[in-house]
């Protein structure tokens, strides 16, 4: 519970306090035991907190403004894409024959909204340069997996079984050796060259008559464009692979090139990051796949297609892998999704690219005199540095994020990719002004000479923070996953 000075305190329950009313039950009783069985009755009433509705009122909403979030502040956690979501898609999410519909309505009651997705399929077919777009898919991992498997369900098709390793360049996202391991492949790694782009001599190496796909990120998780990718697309294609296209960092190509044109066969995109969705806490993912044709026969089931009758799901689909998501993919995020694509236009999606890649290069240049920049060439939407030279002061990258926290903003994303020694990813996004750059990298240069001159500032940050610096490894190994009375007294 939060008091009036806004501090924390663990027990706030005084017996006899209500925080609520119900009315008088009017339905007919029964005896608990007869339909549950009696293991699953209660002997005693549960020990929950007793406040009143003023107080939980006060406590929550005291809560709220500490969440952080791209309506309160900066957000350059690296390839996420933490961007501003445009109102007018929530306006657009929230008209009644969207929002008050129900999935299991008859299709003919429904032909807007199945307009909707259809025309949005048509959209990211077009900004992709794929043949064919499915909305099934949850977010970005399960639009990697949804790829995998059908690919994987190619290469059956066509008897090559022993199409069982999918290769992931060591710069890729954590999701894609996850994704490959779940969708059932072995996943071998390729290394990336001093310029930190895939290496070509180590593909040539490792891709062989076993490569099912090669998994890239496009630009990839250093901000960096593969140059080679054609080659390397004829690479895995002279073995008989696929290509497959993480479609996280698209942001930082809309409208100036195509996944498509560079040889790759499948994509997936992250709505809820590239097209302006609400994602983490502030709602649920989406992560389309589109496909090449020879592809097409395996997209998740049903299908949306347009008849001369008007939209319906096709389900007479014998090769593909199966419906991934009840109700055909998150509705909302695709209204959002579609406002945003609709409002922008083509010219407006190239000035997403544009400046986006802007932003994020004039930071990189600011910083890089104070930080160490592990590779000395234009970046694309994000770009990362290395806190190696504050490390030799003591300081390390965790403390540097620790310490933005007093600043009032979000840390980037630390430690990853894995092979930058004390890593920063940092992506701007588009939507952030030049003032807000600048306050951020002005944060960043002030916490560059603390480590410097008072180290300690830094070690012991976070100090403005309501809850301090926690014990990480204990939070992850013994998590507190549920409300304890016993343990709440005992940290007053």
């Amino acid at each position: 519970m939060l008091n009036q000075n806004q501090s924390l305190i663990f027990e706030s329950s005084k017996e006899g306090r209500i925080g609520y009313s119900l009315p008088e039950l009017d339905v007919p009783q029964v005896n608990a035991e007869e339909l549950l069985g009696k293991a699953y009755v209660r002997t005693k009433a549960p020990e929950l907190p007793e406040v009143s509705e003023l107080d939980i009122m006060r406590h929550y909403t005291a809560l709220s403004k500490r969440n952080h979030g791209v309506d309160s502040g900066f957000y350059p956690l690296g390839s996420c894409t933490m961007k501003y979501n445009p109102k007018v898609n929530e306006q657009a999410a929230r008209i009644a024959g969207f929002a008050h519909i129900h999935p299991l309505q008859d299709e003919q009651t429904v032909q807007g909204a199945l307009e909707l997705l259809y025309d949005l399929q048509e959209h990211l077919t077009e900004i992709t340069g794929m043949d064919e777009v499915t909305l099934q898919p949850a977010a970005g991992a399960h639009g990697e997996w949804t790829g995998l498997m059908m690919i994987r369900a190619y290469h059956e098709a066509n008897g090559e079984t022993q199409r069982t390793k999918v290769i992931v360049p060591d710069s890729a996202h954590g999701t894609n050796p996850a994704s490959a391991t779940v969708a059932g492949f072995e996943t071998v790694t390729v290394k990336s060259n001093e310029h930190g782009l895939v290496d070509l001599e180590d593909l040539r190496r490792v891709v062989g008559e076993d490569t099912a796909a090669l998994m890239l990120t496009n630009p990839n998780t250093l901000g960096l464009f593969e140059e080679d990718i054609l080659e390397m697309a004829e690479i895995v294609h002279a073995a008989g692979g696929k290509l497959y296209y993480d479609g996280a960092n698209l942001n930082a190509v809309l409208s100036k090139a195509r996944p498509g044109d560079m040889g790759f066969d499948v994509v997936h995109l992250n709505l809820h990051k590239t097209f302006t969705g609400p994602h983490g806490g502030g709602g649920p993912g989406s992560g389309p796949v589109g496909v090449k044709a020879d592809l097409i026969p395996y997209l998740p089931k049903p299908v949306l297609v347009k008849t001369e009758q008007g939209y319906h799901f096709d389900y007479n689909r014998p090769q593909s892998i199966g419906r991934v998501k009840p109700f055909y993919g998150n509705f909302g995020i695709n209204v959002r999704a579609y406002t945003y694509i609709r409002s922008m236009g083509p010219d407006g999606l190239k000035a997403v690219t544009e400046n986006a890649v802007l932003n994020a290069n004039y930071m990189m240049r600011r910083l890089a005199e104070h930080y160490e920049l592990p590779f000395d060439r234009h970046c694309k939407h994000e770009f990362v540095l290395s806190g190696k030279r504050q490390k030799k002061l003591g300081v390390r990258t965790l403390d540097i994020a620790k310490r933005l926290l007093d600043f009032g903003y979000h840390p980037p994303t630390i430690y990853f990719p894995l092979i930058v020694e004390e890593c920063m990813m940092i992506e701007p996004t588009e939507t952030e002004s030049k003032e807000t750059l600048d306050a951020f990298i002005d944060a960043m240069i002030q916490i560059a000479k603390e480590a410097e001159e008072t180290p300690e500032v830094v070690q012991e940050a976070p100090h403005t923070t309501v809850v301090k610096r926690l014990d990480e490894t204990l939070a992850a190994r013994k998590p507190v996953l549920r409300y304890q009375k016993e343990q709440a007294v005992q940290n007053v």
